[in-house]
């Protein structure tokens, strides 16, 4: 066997792949085919190939719970994209801030913000504000690169504000990763004589937890800068003029906010409060999405929504504080008249779902709602079958010693290993898409990274390096060429709007997520912060 041949090989495989996926071949059937021609090579070279660990991969991603999660969050997000959430908060915000200068941009921000932690579809949400805000900001004289830039950046958001399918499918992967380091550190430990090592673990609510501050700063560094260009160059975003009579009133601005704030509650909410894993919370999720659209197809029969909404709370809130568990074998008095009225809201909230499931279903929305679920969710299996079989053969061939000798290897130890992988990231941004990114790299950078010990003696953080990760694959979504945002952008702006435009105006936006990369490494309880508190991990 020549060693020497087979590292070849394995870097071969990564640059051939690289290069299919930038010619814009299908994602998942790349992976595959580059991974079935190099073990076929492989094979030849005398490497040793093993297949009969596929099929057990394959069984093991569709029966991961975690991943149930991502059809619930894009079923949620779509249906509240089709029940115009995204307007009228879009009209009422822009009203409610467009009399300041530079309102409208902040507006759209906010909104970006309410968009990302309760539908998390940068498609949707581009699209959506694309097609409402931009041609407003135009009308009123906004610089064309401002205004392009803000909805663009907005509507990346929901890839770092949970709850988001990203860090859903990143969280699933940092944790695999992180179970390997644990393991060749238990390992290490036991070698020198210390039994006393426990090994940790990581969740999707983690991530969660820990994307939130940075998420939340990202939309005030947003803020900040259009607050800059307002003072600055008075003439790239002035106000507009709002006559007294359609300035917003309180009940329309409570009607238009009101029912994404409680969602977002209900399912981050309950995961942050440990009611409910990612995937519970997901379902109430799309619950409370399919309540919502069934409300505004027929606002003038209400009560149903209601009832469902507060007896969905008042469940919630019982859940937090009874054990309602009927698997136990004595139950105290208190906590039976718990389960009867608990009991009661849920019969409550399966009249009110069926209802607005027919209110859906009569005006055509459910099976849009369905078809766009199944088509993503599809695509994102399928890629992850896919990027399965490509690792498992990258293996066979050596790469996880190769990645491993190339990250230890690095000037700086830990420090320069993790500054490596996220040029790379960076890097790979601007040509692939965030799913190819984190079902390819991330399985064999995490192991490596997460083993490494830092300056101060300790390992890396699990939720801060997923952390850092997710917001570099959200500048993915703006860096030119393939920048889905921009397309997105593209395909609903005015013929007066240049390509180059949308190009130069994210260019203030990628320098301000880089930025927050930066502020999260130089302050990493930023991200780990709050998991600590909540989760005490």
């Amino acid at each position: 066997m020549d060693h020497g041949l087979i590292h070849t090989l394995d870097i071969a495989m990564f640059a051939v792949a690289c290069v299919l996926l930038m010619a814009g071949f299908p994602v998942a059937f790349t992976l595959a085919g580059v991974a079935i021609v190099f073990a076929i090579l492989g094979y030849f070279a005398g490497a040793n190939i093993t297949l009969s660990a596929m099929p057990s991969r394959i069984f093991g991603t569709m029966t991961n719970t975690v991943l149930i999660a991502v059809p619930l969050f894009v079923f949620m997000g779509v249906m509240l994209e089709r029940s115009r959430v995204a307007e009228e908060l879009l009209e009422t915000m822009g009203r409610l801030f467009g009399s300041l200068r530079g309102g409208l941009g902040i507006s759209v921000s906010l909104v970006g913000a309410l968009l990302a932690a309760s539908t998390g579809i940068v498609g949707a949400t581009v699209v959506t504000m694309g097609l409402l805000s931009l041609p407003t900001m135009l009308r009123n004289g906004y610089n064309p690169r401002l205004a392009c830039g803000s909805i663009a950046a907005a509507g990346t958001l929901g890839q770092i504000i949970p709850p988001s399918i990203v860090l859903v499918i990143l969280g699933d992967q940092i944790s695999n990763g992180y179970q390997q380091a644990q393991l060749e550190l238990q390992q290490a430990a036991w070698e020198a004589g210390d039994f006393t090592f426990v090994p940790g673990t990581i969740s999707v609510g983690d991530l969660f937890a820990g994307a939130l501050l940075p998420g939340l700063g990202l939309v005030a560094l947003y803020i900040v800068w259009q607050i800059i260009v307002a003072l600055i160059d008075k003439e790239a975003s002035p106000a507009m003029i709002v006559p007294e009579d359609e300035k917003p009133s309180i009940g329309q601005v409570l009607h238009a906010l009101l029912p994404p704030i409680l969602l977002i509650i209900a399912v981050l909410g309950s995961i942050l409060a440990g009611v409910a894993t990612p995937t519970e919370a997901a379902a109430v999720g799309a619950v409370g999405a399919i309540l919502l659209a069934g409300y505004r197809s027929d606002e003038s029969k209400p009560l149903p929504v209601y009832l469902t909404g507060i007896s969905i709370i008042v469940v919630l809130l019982m859940t937090s504080f009874i054990d309602l568990r009927i698997s136990r074998q004595e139950i105290p008095q208190s906590d039976m008249i718990a389960i009867w009225i608990s009991a009661a809201f849920c019969v409550i909230i399966a009249w009110g779902l069926l209802v607005c499931l027919l209110r859906v279903f009569r005006s055509g929305v459910l099976n849009e709602v369905m078809h766009s679920t199944t088509q993503i969710t599809c695509m994102v299996f399928i890629i992850l079958i896919g990027a399965a079989f490509f690792s498992l053969i990258f293996r066979n061939l050596g790469g996880e010693e190769l990645v491993h000798e190339f990250l230890t290897g690095m000037p700086g130890g830990a420090v320069g290993a993790i500054i490596a992988v996220m040029v790379l990231m960076f890097v790979l941004g601007f040509f692939l898409d965030f799913l190819e990114i984190v079902f390819v790299v991330v399985p064999l950078v995490t192991p490596v990274l997460l083993a490494m010990e830092m300056p101060d003696g300790t390992t890396m953080s699990p939720v801060w390096l997923g952390i850092m990760m997710a917001i570099n694959l959200q500048t993915s979504f703006l860096t030119p060429p393939f920048g889905f945002a921009l397309f997105y952008l593209r395909g609903v702006a005015p013929e007066s709007i240049k390509t180059m435009d949308i190009y130069r105006g994210i260019i203030p936006f990628v320098f301000i997520q880089v930025l927050m990369l930066a502020i999260l490494w130089w302050f990493p309880p930023l991200a780990t912060w709050l998991p600590e508190v909540i989760y005490g991990n």
